[in-house]
């Protein structure tokens, strides 16, 4: 049985531990609302981008007008983009997007390399022996759009060289602060989707638009530049989804955290005082006897 000393260690040990999770889960929910301020403020300007983008696809002849609109004749080699954390103390966010990404493309028949957004993903690839080809890790939270800019440029310059004929992005689509789901997405080539028949967290899905848009100088500068940059805009969005749900399941893993910290000082004290009572009732009776041996004493002395 341990010492009351030991007990009084381990139940302030447990208190401070509960105060470490206590101000993980407030700075997870300051961040979450960072994300999610973040995410609807880049919302106006995707929103418009993509009405350009759906105006230009539904011209005749889209096929030609872009290389990021054409769809490759056969599927050779596939390239995932997927989005992690660099920190752990999140339950199991991270195991739940790798399980999702290699759930998807294990069985993809081609082969399939990865580009990792975040340490703990890639070192969970790299353990299953995954072609991890490139990793960003440490980024900002919220991530600015120069931030992520650089993972855009990496696969639209792989897919314009043939090295990839489709590329995806694998994250945490965050719908509120208590469900968050994996969700992959298609990358290149673009593809455009109704609202109406997307899937949950489909960042290239739109409404029908009947606006009308006159472009200058004319569609294909227009394109030229502005494809690969909503290729990034798609990827940050996710980022800045995933990073949104990466706090929110920290915010709920410290919270389940404090909470079983805190029932497990009441069953400590209850423990603590019980030994405490025992040692007391042990001394009571230890002098009681001591007092009924003393009187014996003085009795069979008289």
């Amino acid at each position: 049985m341990p010492s009351t000393r030991e007990m009084r260690l381990r139940i302030r040990s447990v208190k401070n531990l509960a105060q470490v999770t206590r101000a993980l889960e407030t700075v997870s929910a300051s961040r979450v609302r960072k994300a999610i301020q973040a995410n609807n403020a880049t919302m106006p300007y995707a929103e418009k981008a993509w009405k350009v983008l759906i105006h230009l696809a539904r011209q005749p002849g889209r096929d030609v007008l872009h290389p990021l609109l054409r769809q490759r004749d056969r599927v050779d080699r596939i390239l995932v983009i997927m989005v992690s954390s660099d920190r752990g103390l999140a339950g199991a966010y991270n195991m739940n997007i790798t399980r999702h990404t290699l759930s998807e493309f294990d069985r993809a028949g081609v082969p399939v390399d990865y580009v990792t957004v975040g340490r703990k993903g890639r070192e969970l690839l790299v353990r299953k022996k995954k072609n991890v080809v490139a990793a960003f890790v440490d980024l900002p939270s919220p991530p600015s759009f120069n931030d992520v800019a650089a993972i855009g440029q990496l696969v639209v310059d792989d897919y314009l060289k043939d090295v990839y004929d489709q590329v995806f992005i694998t994250y945490t689509h965050f719908r509120n602060m208590i469900k968050q789901e994996p969700v992959t997405q298609k990358l290149l080539p673009l593809t455009v989707v109704d609202k109406e028949h997307a899937k949950p967290g489909d960042l290239s899905a739109t409404h029908r638009t009947s606006s009308v848009f006159t472009y200058e100088p004319d569609q294909n500068e227009v394109l030229e530049n502005v494809v690969p940059h909503f290729t990034a805009i798609q990827i940050y969005k996710a980022i800045l989804s995933a990073q949104a749900s990466e706090h929110a399941a920290r915010m709920v893993a410290m919270r389940n955290a404090t909470e079983s910290a805190n029932e497990l000082v009441q069953s400590l004290q209850l423990e603590y005082n019980k030994l405490r009572q025992s040692i007391i009732t042990n001394e009571m009776l230890d002098i009681a006897g001591g007092a009924n041996a003393l009187q014996n004493d003085e009795r069979g002395v008289g």
